[in-house]
């Protein structure tokens, strides 16, 4: 759906005083003809994201296939990016999986490699599981890794999960454990409930899952932007923000520039498009691989793909620069 516009006049609070603000990108994972993971390649894009603008990056998210790989695999894989220069202090990791003890073992990793902040989904397998047992997993990953520095962001994305986050389960958790939970990422697409999320938990940091909604979410208390397409428009959704702080009224051309693109690419399946974007563009057909059962995006959908962000504001030359 359309994001509803804010009004231009709304004064936002200290975003600094959030426990994270700013653009953070989902990072794509590259991968190898074996389909292991091409670290090396991750590496070099994770740090052409933080140069393209991104105030932090998300590790094992959606858009990383994230339950596309093992435990170990990730756990690999976010020791060398913490080895190869990006500090810890700009990483996000994701460590929420249907399997509880899978869930302790990589938050701890993340803790242990420095990444105080994790992005936990919800167990996702078992489907109309209530608040109170899904405050129970949570909280039994959180008082079993028992580390008060730990910050998690709770990942609500029930389209593709199947096991929202209520607002319910948001309080229970809010409740019990203030000095843990830290935000939500509201990955629903839905505006109107992201801002019941702003409403409701003014205190902690709320990222819309989308660009699209970076503006209205920054008019209105939120936090940012985690987004998929940053991947591939990170200087875009970062001139909004930027436009944004510095009370400019270029914001909403900015926004409206950025979502053009947004729309664009979300006519094909994300993963797959951005791939070949980045195939397409850094002359690296490497890139177009994803992990089963993902299929790489064809020939023709990348033709039409190119075609529909000709008429954006799309900078592909951006991507050749790598």
């Amino acid at each position: 759906m359309h994001a509803r516009t804010a009004p231009a006049t709304s004064t936002p609070r200290s975003i600094t005083a959030l426990p994270a603000h700013g653009v953070w990108s989902p990072v794509l994972v590259p991968l190898r003809p074996d389909l292991s993971i091409d670290s090396e390649r991750f590496l070099a894009h994770a740090h052409w994201l933080l140069a393209q603008g991104c105030h932090g990056l998300a590790l094992f998210g959606t858009t990383s296939e994230a339950n596309s790989f093992s435990v170990p695999e990730r756990k690999a894989l976010v020791e060398r990016v913490v080895e190869g220069g990006i500090a810890p202090e700009r990483l996000m990791v994701g460590t929420g999986c249907c399997a509880l003890t899978d869930s302790v073992e990589l938050t701890r990793h993340a803790l242990d490699a420095g990444c105080r902040r994790v992005l936990m989904l919800p167990p996702f397998y078992y489907k109309g599981m209530s608040d109170e047992g899904l405050f129970r997993s949570f909280a039994e990953v959180i008082e079993r890794v028992g580390e008060p520095a730990l910050a998690v962001f709770l990942y609500h994305f029930p389209r593709l999960s199947g096991v929202p986050v209520t607002e319910g389960l948001i309080a229970l958790l809010d409740d019990k454990f203030p000095e843990v939970v830290a935000g939500v990422k509201d990955s629903s697409g839905d505006w109107s409930n992201t801002r019941m999320m702003l409403d409701r938990f003014p205190h902690l940091a709320i990222f819309p899952g989308s660009e699209v909604f970076l503006l209205d979410g920054l008019r209105s208390g939120g936090a940012g932007c985690i987004t998929a397409t940053s991947n591939v428009n990170a200087a875009g959704a970062r001139a909004i923000f930027d436009a944004w702080s510095d009370g400019s009224d270029t914001a909403d051309s900015m926004q409206e520039a950025a979502t053009a693109v947004r729309r664009a690419i979300d006519r094909h399946p994300g993963i797959p498009a951005q791939k070949y974007l980045i195939a397409h563009y850094g002359n690296d057909p490497a890139w177009r691989a994803v992990r089963p059962p993902m299929t790489a995006l064809t020939d023709d959908a990348g033709r039409d793909l190119l075609d529909g962000l000709a008429d954006t504001a799309f900078d592909g030359a951006r991507l050749a620069v790598r």
